[in-house]
């Protein structure tokens, strides 16, 4: 295929990309959503497979809810270390997600998402575990954290395993609903975290809580309460998703990495998504030692934020506003909306500068609309964005590129919590002010344009 200035992507699905298998119970035979689309079958897809992605994405940041209540209960992790534990499941995300971008075609929708359900169990049972004991070491904790990474690396999967099922005139609905859906398990997690330490769960009150100022704390509740409903996932999946006949080996899945727009779109990911998630990861931890009790504040200050308070605002901002654009991306293109959420990130970030080094906890809030409104525009881009490839690109390319580019993307909680413990906060927002102007120039020069090569 040859791509070029003047000529537009072929997007229909080349006919080696579906093929004929042996007939299985658990196979849908002859499947076009283009030609002879079923509805039911496609909804009932993203649903449970939605399910199950909320549940990964609670797995995903559930260090950064565990993080922030570490040193209360009797642990000693200095700041550094704990930007790095929760910047651990952003690593491993990373990583698995490039594994889990070649497997759609591979095992299949039902196996994919099954088999994963499962897998989250393993680190909610290692953190409802480890943190009973304030003795458990740091390399332990911090390969916990590397565990948590599944949840995040299943995203690859599970978002072009979804796309098979449906026609390009709803891609853009259907990845957002999945997508912004799937991302308010960042935000649950967050939310939950602060709330179920505070009591004695059910069933679960023989465990002793710790102890901070004289409050009971039972941090492993955050740990287990999914796990119900993670088996729940697994069952659903294996009992009621099918199988579409879409197959390709390794060799010609990476045929994605000839086509240029590949590697510009997973530029414009790690810009939205890459962010969205890294800043989502830190949030808390930010809020804390920026106008909370490890900010230089506390020694002037009394009543300052807590950081866990507000650390689910972010994320729940992002995902809900990816679901709402998800049907505008649809009927403007996501170019536009790519284009839009770059411009309004770069302006929101170099705002926020001003605020990193206060001298009066009255500016916290300029601080916290701020970043608010970065996270806004964070979830616009990443509607753009996954309405942008599978117009752009052939249908089994595109759910390459964008287990891909969400592959990059997800190690956006990697690189902010180590650009945060390793330069001032003022230092690594100018450059995320920078990157994001960089990425909307590329966008209006190759998409977003009257006459742009690739509109999309």
């Amino acid at each position: 295929m040859i791509f070029s200035d003047n000529i537009r992507v072929n997007c229909t699905i080349p006919r080696g990309d579906i093929v004929s298998t042996s007939p299985s119970h658990h196979l849908i035979e002859n499947w076009d959503p283009e030609e002879n689309w079923d509805s039911g079958i496609a909804w009932r897809t993203l649903t449970i497979s939605t399910f199950s992605m909320i549940i990964a994405f609670c797995v995903w940041f559930l260090v950064s809810a565990i993080a922030p209540k570490l040193n209360a209960i009797g642990f000693h992790l200095t700041k550094s270390q704990l930007y790095w534990l929760t910047a651990m499941p952003g690593l491993s995300g990373g990583f698995i997600r490039l594994v889990y971008m070649f497997l759609p075609p591979v095992i299949g929708t039902r196996r994919l998402v099954g088999y994963s359900s499962l897998l989250y169990l393993v680190p909610m049972l290692g953190w409802f575990f480890a943190v009973q004991n304030t003795s458990t070491g740091y390399g332990t904790l911090l390969l916990l954290a590397f565990l948590c990474g599944v949840g995040g690396g299943s995203f690859s999967g599970y978002m072009p395993s979804t796309g098979y099922f449906f026609p390009k005139s709803k891609q853009g609905t259907a990845l957002g609903v999945q997508a912004g859906i799937g991302n308010l398990g960042m935000s649950i997690v967050q939310l939950l975290g602060p709330w179920l330490m505070g009591f004695g769960l059910l069933g679960l009150t023989w465990i002793a809580p710790q102890h901070t100022a004289g409050s009971p704390l039972w941090v492993h509740n955050i740990a287990i309460v999914f796990v119900p409903w993670t088996i729940l996932a697994t069952i659903l999946a294996f009992t009621m998703l099918k199988d579409v006949p879409v197959k390709a080996n390794f060799r010609r899945q990476i045929d994605i990495f000839t086509n240029p727009d590949t590697w510009i779109m997973t530029l414009m990911y790690v810009m939205t998504f890459g962010l969205f998630s890294g800043f989502s990861a830190q949030f808390g931890l930010l809020i804390e030692n920026t106008y909370g009790n490890s900010s230089n504040l506390a020694h002037g200050f009394s009543n300052l934020p807590a950081g866990a308070s507000y650390a689910f605002l972010g994320p729940l901002i992002g995902s809900l506003v990816r679901v709402v654009w998800g049907p505008l991306c649809d009927r403007f293109g996501g170019a536009i909306w790519t284009l839009v959420s770059g411009i309004g990130m770069a302006l929101t970030f170099g705002f926020c500068v001003f605020f990193l080094n206060p001298t009066s906890p009255s500016q916290f809030g300029y601080f916290l609309w701020g970043m608010l409104t970065m996270f806004f525009f964070s979830g616009i881009g990443n509607a753009g964005t996954f309405k942008q490839m599978p117009m752009i690109m052939p249908a089994r390319q595109a759910g390459g590129a964008i287990g891909f580019t969400a592959a990059i993307g997800c190690f956006g909680p990697f690189v902010v919590g180590v650009a945060l413990s390793s330069m001032s906060a003022v230092a690594w927002f100018w450059i995320c002010t920078v990157f994001c102007i960089v990425c909307s120039i590329i966008c209006w020069i190759r998409y977003a344009r009257p006459g742009a090569p690739c509109p999309g």
